[in-house]
């Protein structure tokens, strides 16, 4: 069903899997395809270099393969993986960091995570996350606690508009210790989700 070009290579888009973010564009082989299927870790076929290298080969920044699937015209690879390190040889997360245009987007969870991803593996100075990273666990749990608080006397003076913001605060201070834990937004959903099917299931047994 692969469609190669005249070289005998076909362009593979690498996104992560969870976060959804794309990491890089790499070309492949039907070797170096049979060899990621069987290994379950990337393999590409460097047009530079004339040979196959396997990602993170000399780096560490591997890529193990969740799901690879051909484009409409199966000539297009999308390789969706679980990213080990960062993706790119520059040390950035993902390669393409060169801005051209931006357009403001709705807001998204899964964005605000890329974007405290981000302060935590560049450490940018000056920023208020970098510095929760910096200082740790401890320092994000006593602000979770803090911020909570506050949701609570907004509550309680029925204030929605500063309930909201607190909320905001809370939500903030809570992915980023996700992050801290290494623990991802399709998790705390699978567990959400989880838990729906269970209380679908109680309403199910629960004789009228």
């Amino acid at each position: 069903m692969i469609k190669f070009d005249e070289q005998g290579l076909i362009p593979a888009i690498v996104q992560d899997f969870y976060t959804r973010e794309v990491l890089m564009l790499a070309y492949m082989n039907q070797e170096s395809i049979d060899i990621t299927k069987s290994e379950g870790y990337t393999c590409f076929y460097s047009r530079s270099r004339k040979r196959l290298w396997r990602k993170g080969e000399e780096s560490g920044h591997k890529q193990r393969v969740m799901r690879m699937s051909l484009d409409c015209d199966s000539d297009t690879m999308l390789i969706e993986v679980l990213q080990t390190g960062v993706a790119c040889h520059t040390g950035a997360p993902s390669c393409f960091f060169n801005l051209e245009v931006e357009e403001r987007a709705p807001f998204s969870m899964y964005a605000l995570y890329d974007l405290l991803l981000d302060r935590k593996t560049t450490k940018k100075e000056g920023s208020y996350t970098t510095y929760l990273f910096d200082k740790g666990k401890e320092k994000i749990l006593k602000k979770i606690g803090e911020e909570a608080t506050e949701v609570i006397i907004g509550a309680m003076k029925n204030d929605k508009r500063e309930t909201i913001y607190e909320i905001a605060d809370v939500a903030y201070h809570i992915m980023v210790l996700m992050l801290e834990m290494g623990i991802t937004i399709d998790e705390i959903k699978d567990e959400l989700a989880s838990r729906h099917v269970i209380d679908n299931k109680i309403k199910q047994e629960t004789p009228t």
